[in-house]
C-alpha cells in the first residue's frame, strides 16, 4: 500500500516504535498480568484514506474480559498475540485522509496501543470530539459510550416519570454514576447502591443521588425498603446477582428493570439464580437488555444534551485515572476488585503540540 511522509507539523516528535499490549493467555479467573504482553512496533505510516492517532486515554470496561475468553458474543474472541481491544480517545498526528485532520481528537476503537491506525471507517466507529471546551477523557466516559449507556438505557429502556424512584445497582461506577444523575434530571428519585460508605458518601454528596446504600451491609432489603419506601419503579442494573435479586423483591407495579451489566457474574459465571424472578410477571413489569453500539443513531443527541446539562451544572462526572501505559491491566483488575470511583481511566500521553502553537 502505498504510504504518505510523516506531517511535518509535528517536526521531530514521533517516535520509530509504539508499543502495545497483546493477550498472553485466555484468562481463567481474575485478572492476572500473566495475561497480558507488552511488544512494540513500528509506528504505522497512513495509506490513502488512513490516519495515525497518538492515544491520549484509553477507556477500560468488565466487558473486556470477556473479548479475551469468548467474545462477549459480540465478536470473535481475541488470539494469542491479539491487540487487547478497547476505546480511546486520541490526537490524530499523520494523516491521509481529508475528513480527519492533523491535530484533531477523535475518539474509537484504537486498543491497546499508544499509536494507532484507523480508515474512519464505521467498524472502527471513530468520532471527532464534539466538545473540545470539556476535557478529552470526557469522551470516553460521560461523552462516550458509557454516558451514551446510561443515557440510552434511562431514557429509551426504563423512561422515568416524575416522582418515579429509581435504584441503581453499581452506582459508583462508570455508567451508573451518570445514569442516577439523568434519573433527578427526568424529575425522578435515585437511590443508588454501591460498595463502602466512601463511595456512598459520594453519590450523595457529589453526584445529588437521593439515597445511597452500602450493599456489603447486612439488612440490604430493610434498607432499601427504608430508602424506597414507596417501592421501586426503575432497577438499572450493572451488578447483576443477589443484589439484583433483593431489588426486584420491592418492584412496583409497571415497573422496568433495564439490565446493562452484571459485573457480579462475570467471573464464575451465573452463579446465582434469581429467586424473585416471579415479581416481573406479578407486577406486568419489564425487563430489558441492550447493546449500546444498535444504538449509534442516538449518540450525537446524546453527546449534545449531556454537554449542555454539564455547562449548566447539572451534571457532572467521576474519573479514575490510572497514569501511564503500563498500567493497562491493573486498570482492569481495578473493576472487578471493585476499586475504582466512576469511569476507569488509564492516562497514556499528553497530545503534541502543533509548530503553530495550536493542539
Amino acid at each position: 500500500m502505498a504510504s504518505v511522509a510523516p506531517d511535518s507539523q509535528f517536526g521531530m516528535c514521533l517516535p520509530d516504535t509504539a508499543r502495545e499490549w497483546v493477550m498472553a493467555a485466555r484468562p481463567d479467573g481474575p485478572i492476572r498480568s500473566e495475561d497480558f504482553a507488552l511488544v512494540s512496533r513500528p509506528l504505522p505510516c497512513p495509506g490513502p484514506g488512513q490516519f495515525v492517532v497518538r492515544t491520549l486515554f484509553l477507556s477500560l470496561a468488565p466487558v473486556m474480559r470477556q473479548y479475551m475468553i469468548d467474545g462477549a458474543g459480540i465478536e470473535a474472541p481475541l488470539e494469542i498475540g491479539d491487540v487487547i481491544h478497547g476505546r480511546g480517545v486520541g490526537q490524530v498526528v499523520l494523516s491521509a485522509n481529508p475528513s480527519f485532520k492533523v491535530g484533531d481528537l477523535v475518539h474509537g476503537k484504537l486498543g491497546w496501543r499508544e499509536y494507532g491506525l484507523s480508515d474512519g471507517s464505521p467498524e472502527q466507529m471513530m468520532y471527532r470530539f464534539q466538545a473540545p471546551d470539556l476535557p478529552a477523557s470526557t469522551a470516553l466516559g460521560i461523552l462516550g459510550v458509557t454516558g451514551f449507556s446510561a443515557y440510552v438505557g434511562l431514557f429509551d429502556i426504563a423512561r422515568p416519570q416524575v416522582g418515579e424512584t429509581v435504584l441503581v445497582t453499581g452506582a459508583a461506577g462508570g455508567v451508573g454514576s451518570i445514569a442516577g444523575q439523568l434519573a433527578r434530571i427526568a424529575g425522578a428519585r435515585a437511590v443508588g447502591l454501591a460498595g463502602g460508605q466512601a463511595k456512598c458518601d459520594v453519590l450523595t454528596g457529589r453526584l445529588g443521588f437521593d439515597a445511597a446504600l452500602d450493599y456489603r451491609k447486612q439488612g440490604l432489603v430493610e434498607a432499601l425498603c427504608a430508602a424506597a419506601p414507596d417501592g421501586i419503579d426503575v432497577i438499572f442494573d450493572n451488578v447483576g446477582g443477589e443484589v439484583l435479586d433483593s431489588a426486584l423483591g420491592l418492584i412496583n407495579r409497571h415497573a422496568r428493570i433495564v439490565s446493562c451489566g452484571r459485573i457480579s457474574q462475570y467471573i464464575d459465571g451465573p452463579s446465582h439464580a434469581l429467586a424473585n424472578w416471579w415479581k416481573i410477571g406479578e407486577q406486568c413489569a419489564r425487563m430489558e437488555g441492550f447493546f449500546i453500539y444498535e444504538h449509534r443513531h442516538r449518540f450525537a443527541e446524546a453527546e449534545a444534551r449531556m454537554a449542555e446539562w454539564i455547562r449548566a451544572g447539572k451534571l457532572t462526572w467521576l474519573e479514575d485515572i490510572l497514569q501511564g501505559f503500563d498500567q493497562m491491566p491493573a486498570a482492569l483488575a481495578r473493576l472487578f476488585e471493585q476499586h475504582n470511583l466512576g469511569k476507569q481511566l488509564v492516562h497514556v500521553a499528553e497530545p503534541l503540540q502543533l509548530e503553530n502553537g495550536n493542539k
